[in-house]
């Protein structure tokens, strides 16, 4: 029996008790948004450690920070062979709805072969797939075929606010020829992706200004601004009728598709119907000369993800508002800069801000793009290993969505990043009843485990 054959057995032999130890890690309710879950968060994070030196790592930490704890780890007995930087998170998004969970969020469940508890998707599940990985060489091999490091924060939900500072304070404790995450998705059930590039992220949110208090519409009415027009007149001047951003300079450093991701795209097996099915839209919106995919992955956004001001509750108030609001995200692509963005943001709202209001602008998450040559060793070596579980050809994919400190790992440390994801995108990850296939966690696995012994003999 090879040393493969040893850790698939042992992930057979043990896999009631894991998923036992992975349900009493989802117990947690490591909801870091939320100040008095601030004990349940060092709970997570001292679980976590305690899995780990249980796995044979070594130098296991507890790390605090201004915020959330980060937990770190070794193993670095490989000489001559690279060393792995594996990032994931603990922490978790709030539960609300709580009302449309089917079973309680910190209580998992198994149903259908399938773990339903808050994180088991992002990024509980996945992280702790990771450990048991680790074991499972350790316990079997004596060994790992290369040297590895582990980060693993509490606060990716929340922005990564004081990971950068680590990152950079524990600059050589980390040096690393390549990290690894799992907090992405496969491109569908039984499609394996390996996600090279990612967006980046800017959020702003905008205050409008009226009177000094709400006033009587009858009274005041027709003779001074209403904030919640003056809002709409402003959100509608960000976008033209094709859904092209109207902010003047917003596309200028936006790094086009070579002819190779072009072609790649060309021959993913996607559907339109598909996500009008799944979405429950009877079209599709977005910016015109692109495909659904460029636009959700390859293209920037700019987003009302929230809208306040006013009387919004039963029945009617005849009121005017002193003032409305909205929130507003982008999504960013190489080469574009969140500060840039939100400077012509800002020089965009002052000039078309309406007349009769003020205008305040508040800052908020902001995240790098992120990407890694499609062909580069590391990230074709990723493809091969999926492809021993999944009987299917590994997708190349830009991820749509954000993570922040990917680009930081890409900046303060030099090295590429390989984000092999195992979570579905129909998983309901920050819904209620989010859950994961865990068909795909005992696929992880063996992935993992072969990735490690695949670039075993990687080389700069």
């Amino acid at each position: 029996m090879d040393q493969l054959q040893q850790v698939d057995q042992y992930f057979t032999n043990h896999r009631e008790k894991h998923l036992e130890e992975m349900k009493e890690f989802l117990a947690i309710p490591s909801i870091s948004s939320l100040s008095e879950h601030k004990p349940d968060m060092q709970t997570a994070a001292d679980y976590l450690a305690n899995l780990l030196e249980k796995a044979g790592m070594e130098n296991v930490q507890v790390q605090p920070t201004p915020g959330h704890p980060v937990v770190t780890a070794e193993w670095l007995h490989a000489e001559g062979r690279p060393t792995v930087l594996v990032y994931g998170h603990y922490d978790v998004q709030p539960v609300d709805p709580i009302e449309l969970w089917d079973t309680e969020p910190f209580k998992p469940e198994i149903r259908d072969n399938k773990i339903y508890a808050r994180g088991s998707s992002d990024d509980k599940g996945q992280v702790f797939m990771h450990v048991k990985v680790l074991e499972a060489l350790l316990q079997t091999e004596g060994k790992l075929p290369v040297n590895v490091k582990v980060i693993f924060e509490g606060e990716e939900e929340i922005g990564s606010v004081h990971l950068d500072q680590f990152i950079a304070d524990h600059k050589e404790e980390l040096a690393t020829d390549v990290v690894l995450i799992s907090d992405t998705a496969l491109y569908g059930p039984g499609k394996p992706a390996v996600c090279y590039a990612l967006r980046g992220l800017a959020g702003i949110e905008i205050t409008v200004k009226g009177s000094k208090r709400d006033l009587h519409s009858g009274v005041y009415g027709g003779g001074v601004q209403n904030p919640i027009h003056a809002l709409a007149d402003l959100l509608s001047s960000f976008h033209d009728e094709h859904g092209t951003i109207s902010v003047e300079g917003f596309y200028d450093s936006v790094r086009p598709l070579t002819d190779e991701e072009r072609a790649t795209y060309a021959e993913l097996d996607f559907s339109e119907e598909d996500i009008k099915e799944e979405t429950g839209v009877k079209e599709l919106f977005g910016e015109e000369g692109f495909s659904y995919l460029e636009q959700t992955s390859a293209r920037p956004t700019l987003e009302v993800n929230g809208v306040f001001g006013g009387f919004s509750g039963e029945g009617i108030k005849t009121v005017l508002p002193a003032q409305a609001g909205a929130k507003i995200t982008c999504r960013l692509v190489p080469d574009q800069d969140p500060d840039e963005i939100v400077r012509l943001l800002r020089k965009h709202i002052e000039a078309n801000k309406p007349a009769g209001v003020d205008v305040e602008v508040a800052e908020f998450d902001k995240g790098k793009p992120f990407i890694t040559p499609m062909d580069h060793p590391l990230i074709q070596a990723a493809g091969r290993s999926y492809e021993t579980q999944y009987d299917a050809k590994t997708a190349y994919v830009r991820e749509g969505g954000s993570i922040p400190i990917v680009s930081t790992f890409d900046e303060i440390l030099g090295a590429p990043v390989v984000m092999m994801g195992f979570a579905l995108s129909t998983e309901n990850i920050h819904a209620p009843n989010e859950h994961f296939h865990l068909e795909n966690f005992d696929k992880g696995l063996r992935v993992v485990s072969d990735y490690f012994h695949e670039i075993k003999d990687y080389k700069k």
